[in-house]
């Protein structure tokens, strides 16, 4: 038996696939940002592998 199309559901669906790959996008760009900014802080606060290895 064939049902009959639920366009509400359909369409609730789409925005709500809509609506995640906007807020993906936006945190993809927030990250980017982020890291755009403290480009000079991340190599200065990372230790050096050859410091933290024990002799």
């Amino acid at each position: 038996m064939v049902f009959k199309p639920n366009y509400n559901q359909q369409r609730a669906e789409r925005d709500r696939n809509k609506q995640a790959k906007k807020e993906a996008k936006l945190r993809e760009r927030e990250e980017a940002s982020r890291r755009k900014a403290e480009p000079e802080a991340s190599p200065q606060t990372a230790p050096d592998s050859s410091e933290t290895t024990p002799a």
